[in-house]
Formats: structure tokens, C-alpha cells, sequence
């Protein structure tokens, strides 16, 4: 019933359930941590006892991030191909980790060229929208994804091993903790001093407090975890620390005016507190390729 048909005393009816109000942080805190626990017990005991399970984990988080996407993008009324995107980007993360870098160039090459010919059967309408908009799919979700791959099989053995003497174990959980550093520091400064808006029409909670606090925590981080568990120089950690807060920062507002334009707080509701899959990994997979090109070279090597 529109406002003009009802009595002049009713009170508006909506068939959205109201919205708790969760403060300046924005989150239900005690799922979010909840959520965050399991998730990074789960992360954590795949890396100690097997690494091609870690893998697994990836690949599933690369297929729902290509179904949440997707459904986002219907709403401009893009209909990505999902099937070959999802398993394309499988087959990408498998190559990564087995094969290396140049199999993964091959493998994103590959991947983009039958999704845009599985688009052909759909016709002419459209067809440079949804083929443009794959593209940028696979280069967003599974080809920056992929890096994690890069990363664990610096330990050599891809099939075997775990635990913290792997070099691919440690490179991920520096990654992993540098990236959180940025996120929690952030989020601290952020909710106590934050008062300058970063970019006000893009993420309106994000300040330039906050950014101070991720920059303080992720050197730190930085510094310590490259010292103390990759066993390298400080100054590494201190650019490990410095690539983590800007890119970190970059995935976070990079995320945040796709669901702007999309008009979506969240990308789905897959974890409690979260939001989707696509909400916890915004700042990842803009962080981890820059650090493993980082920590191959000037630790690894």
C-alpha cells in the first residue's frame, strides 16, 4: 500500500527488517570474531599439517568471490559467464602453485580467450559488456588470487610439508598478518581519533587517522615478521609494512565504489559479520602480489 492510499494516521510499512544499529563499528563485533576465529583456524591448520589443503581453501574462496560478484553485476544488468570464470579460475590457482608464474600467465591467457568464447553463443547484445567485464573477473578475483599460490609454493615442496620452516607457510602468514595489521590499526585509530574523512563520497568511515594507525601497525608487523620469522634484513619490513598500508587502503576503497556503484552495503551475507567473501578479501588481493614480488626477491632469493 503506497502512502497515498493509507489512512492519514497509519505508520509506514516496509517489508525490510530493521537494521540494528552496530555503533561506529559498523559490524556485529562478536560474529565477526567469531567468524574471523574459525576461518583463520581453518587457514592456519591446513598450513601446519598440509599445504595443498590451504589450496582448496583458495579455490573455494576464488569460486564463491566469482558467484558474489557475479550476482553484484546483474544488477547493471551484466550477466558474467560463470561457469568457465569459475572454473578457470580454479584451474589458474592449481597452475600457480604447481607450475609457477609463467604456467599462471599462460593459464589467465587462456581462461580469458574461452570465456569470451563461451560469451559468443549468447549473440551479439551485450557481448562487449559482459566479455569486458570477465576480463576484468579474472584479473580482480583468480589471476591476484593466484599470487597465494605463488607464495606458498616458494616452499618447494608443493605437496608435502607445513609449518613454520616453510618458506611458502611463512611468506603467506606475514602476508596474512601484515594485511590483518592494516585492518585492525586502522579500524582502532579509525573508531577512537578518526575526524578527516580519506574519500568521504567513497567510504565515508574511512580516515586519515585511520590510515595513520594501519601505517603504524603494518611497519611494525612488518618489521617483526621479516625479522623474526623470515629471518631477513629490517629494511625489508619496513617495505613490507609500507606496501601493505597502501595497498591494503587502495583494495579497501577499490571495493567499496564497486558496491557504490552497485548500490550494495555488502557483496552476500556467506560470513556472519563479514558480509561476503568479497568484503574480507578487498584488501588481500591487492596486497599480495606487491608482496611476493617483495618477498621472492629481497627475502626468498
Amino acid at each position: 500500500m503506497s502512502d497515498a492510499t493509507q489512512p492519514p494516521d497509519a505508520a509506514p510499512t516496509s517489508s525490510e527488517p530493521p537494521t540494528k544499529d552496530h555503533g561506529r563499528a559498523g559490524r556485529d563485533l562478536k560474529a565477526a570474531v567469531g567468524s574471523a576465529v574459525v576461518l583463520l583456524g581453518a587457514a592456519g591448520a591446513s598450513l601446519y599439517f598440509w599445504k595443498p589443503a590451504f589450496m582448496l581453501i583458495v579455490a573455494i574462496a576464488v569460486v564463491v568471490a566469482v558467484w558474489e560478484i557475479r550476482k553484484g553485476l546483474l544488477v547493471k544488468d551484466i550477466d558474467l559467464p560463470e561457469q568457465p570464470l569459475m572454473v578457470g579460475g580454479v584451474v589458474m590457482v592449481v597452475v600457480a602453485y604447481v607450475s609457477g608464474a609463467a604456467a599462471l600467465v599462460t593459464a589467465t591467457a587462456v581462461t580469458a580467450l574461452v570465456v569470451m568464447l563461451w560469451l559468443l553463443r549468447r549473440g551479439v547484445d551485450g557481448y562487449v559488456k559482459n566479455a569486458t567485464a570477465s576480463v576484468f573477473t579474472i584479473v580482480y578475483l583468480p589471476f591476484l588470487g593466484s599470487f597465494v599460490a605463488l607464495m606458498l609454493a616458494e616452499g618447494g615442496d608443493t605437496w608435502t610439508g607445513g609449518g613454520l620452516d616453510d618458506d611458502g607457510v611463512a611468506g603467506i602468514i606475514t602476508f596474512v598478518l601484515v594485511t590483518i595489521a592494516s585492518d585492525i590499526g586502522g579500524y582502532v585509530a579509525g573508531v577512537l581519533f578518526g575526524k578527516h574523512p580519506m574519500a568521504p563520497v567513497i567510504s565515508p568511515k574511512k580516515s586519515w587517522e585511520g590510515f595513520c594507525g594501519s601505517l603504524l601497525a603494518t611497519v611494525g608487523a612488518g618489521v617483526a615478521l621479516v625479522v623474526y620469522l623470515l629471518d631477513g634484513e629490517w629494511w625489508v619490513g619496513i617495505c613490507l609494512g609500507l606496501i601493505a598500508v597502501v595497498m591494503a587502503t587502495l583494495g579497501d576503497l577499490c571495493e567499496s565504489v564497486i558496491k557504490r556503484d552497485l548500490g550494495v552495503k555488502d557483496m552476500s551475507q556467506v560470513i556472519p559479520g563479514h558480509g561476503g567473501i568479497l568484503d574480507r578479501l578487498d584488501s588481500l588481493l591487492a596486497t599480495i602480489a606487491p608482496v611476493w614480488l617483495l618477498l621472492h626477491y629481497a627475502v626468498f632469493s
